[in-house]
């Protein structure tokens, strides 16, 4: 089983970015999430900043308690401000300009050099670096290669399949994440897991070993806008046997 929740407030900044308000706070939501139990929290500052901004990765800097995971892509501004702000952990993720979320895994093999290039520098400043990658066994390889210290496994073809009610697929997907934690494990990385994980498929995922973090976000912020943050990541710690 997971052995963390990490509760990614991006969407509690979109619902402040939708009237260009103060409220509601991310690091509020961070609180209260960190209250009710989850291990640590996670944004994305994303390039056209569409929701979480630098001060709100300052300000949480300054008040999470547990570990903070920036979601970031592996560009210069975004490296130099990883290496200000100081987080536990930077995760590279790929990023179009008009995707609605993130579409899949980066793609490590194609940009190997430049990935290292910038694994090498977060890690020099002592920050964690995980790669967001899609469960193939050439993309561990090139995480590998690239020194990260973990790999997130993306985990939206699961979670799609889920969705159509497709228990051949689910059986596929969750066998690919399975083998390939168990590849990255010996490998020497470490794994954590997420994207499209909710309150209906999130048992299927924690039935697997060797992940150390699930990274959930819109479901529980979802939850949270009709019971309360609190009852929303109890309810999740719930269902992944925390």
């Amino acid at each position: 089983m997971a052995k963390y929740l990490c509760v990614n407030v991006d969407h509690i900044a979109t619902i402040r970015e939708a009237r260009k308000m103060r409220e509601p706070e991310p690091v509020a939501a961070a609180i209260l999430a960190e209250l009710a139990g989850c291990k640590g929290i996670t944004v994305h500052l994303r390039q056209d900043r569409r929701h979480i901004n630098e001060g709100d990765v300052h300000l949480l800097r300054h008040t999470v308690v547990g570990s903070l995971n920036l979601e970031m892509a592996a560009v210069p501004e975004m490296i130099q401000f990883a290496k200000t702000v100081l987080p536990n952990m930077a995760t590279l993720v790929p990023e179009s300009p008009n995707e609605i979320t993130t579409e899949g895994g980066l793609n490590v093999e194609a940009k190997i050099s430049e990935i290292t290039t910038a694994v090498q520098s977060l890690q020099s400043s002592g920050i964690l670096v995980s790669l967001f990658i899609e469960p193939k066994m050439e993309q561990v390889k090139a995480a590998r290669k690239t020194g990260a210290d973990y790999v997130e496994f993306h985990t939206g073809n699961f979670a799609e399949a889920f969705e159509r009610r497709n228990e051949k697929e689910v059986e596929l997907e969750l066998s690919k994440l399975q083998d390939q934690i168990n590849f990255a494990l010996k490998s020497g990385l470490r794994v954590n897991a997420g994207h499209g994980l909710n309150y209906r498929n999130i048992h299927r995922i924690a039935e697997l070993s060797g992940i150390d973090e699930l990274n959930i976000g819109h479901s529980i912020v979802a939850r949270a806008a009709l019971v309360g943050m609190e009852k929303a990541v109890k309810e999740m710690l719930k269902l992944i046997g925390k």
